[in-house]
């Protein structure tokens, strides 16, 4: 709990960077994207009308256009505003950072820059925060306000801390969201435990769901340097173990490979997506680039 006192969330940088991203995405039709990738789940067809220039390509449909003799986009009727529920990872497991940022301080500012976004799109965003119990849940609304009230939480060092269990978290959106929605998990995804990949599966049926995978270096490869020995503490048992980076890098590394495979494929085989995302690097450009991979091939 040492580390999560040193949370830093620089809010002012942040917003004044997705506004700027915002501008940037409306210039790039990614903002239209976003909103075409959940076409099918809430929203219902209604009719067609001829494409015109700067509309969403994705919504063409061939076959009408080809019976027509003219280029055809279908329209949706929308039954009500998206609602977005982002599962952010509190547990001790985020609480370790190699880099200028702790994972959860890296966490929470991914976590602010999709409901700022989703929020600018016109949806209701919620945020549900988690370790082995929800510490934390403010339901999906519209507007600035709910924005700011979802943003002092994510700074609260108090909810911070703890056991793991996603797949408690996410059969808590499942059980107490009304409405179909998106779903948008935000963790390192280590040492996974359970039947998440079932509970992960049923949520599928419901929810549109995205992974956000974060990780720090050091949860990828130990040091290249000879450093010697040191100790490693487990941050749910706190139980430690010395070790020698330099005699277990290769075993560690190919674990740590197997595991990620792992969440991989269980996200690939239920059509889900996973972004992984490096403390080490700014996330704003494999987001950016997620929307436009949904865009193009999810939901035409």
């Amino acid at each position: 709990m040492a580390g999560a006192k040193r949370l830093r969330v620089d809010v002012v940088a942040l917003i004044k960077q997705m506004d700027i991203i915002i501008k940037m995405l409306v210039n790039t039709q990614i903002t239209s994207k976003y909103r075409s990738v959940y076409k099918g789940k809430g929203l219902e067809f209604e009719d067609y009308r001829v494409y015109a220039q700067g509309d969403d390509a994705s919504r063409i449909d061939w076959k009408a256009s080809i019976r027509a003799n003219d280029l055809l986009i279908k329209l949706f009727r929308e039954e009500r505003n998206l609602d977005v529920y982002i599962l952010l990872d509190t547990s001790s497991s985020m609480i370790f950072g190699s880099t200028e940022k702790l994972k959860l301080e890296y966490a929470a500012e991914v976590a602010a820059a999709f409901m700022y976004f989703i929020i600018e799109a016109g949806d209701k965003a919620g945020l549900i925060m988690f370790n082995d119990k929800i510490v934390r849940m403010i339901p999906p609304k519209m507007g600035k306000k709910n924005f700011y009230i979802m943003l002092s939480s994510l700074v609260n060092a108090e909810f911070y801390g703890g056991g793991r269990d996603i797949t408690k978290a996410v059969e808590f959106v499942m059980k107490t969201s009304k409405e179909r929605g998106l779903m948008i998990i935000i963790s390192d995804f280590i040492g996974m435990k359970g039947d998440w990949e079932h509970v992960l599966r049923m949520a599928s049926v419901k929810f549109d769901v995205i992974g956000v995978m974060i990780r720090d270096p050091r949860d990828e490869v130990m040091p290249d340097e000879d450093v010697g020995q040191f100790v490693v503490s487990d941050p749910f048992s706190n139980e430690e173990l010395v070790i020698t980076p330099k005699k277990i890098g290769t075993d560690y590394m190919n674990h740590v490979q197997r595991e990620e495979e792992t969440i991989k494929k269980t996200f690939i085989e239920n059509n889900l997506d996973l972004v992984k995302l490096s403390t080490a690097r700014p996330f704003v450009k494999d987001v950016a680039e997620l929307f436009v991979k949904r865009g193009k091939s999810k939901w035409r």
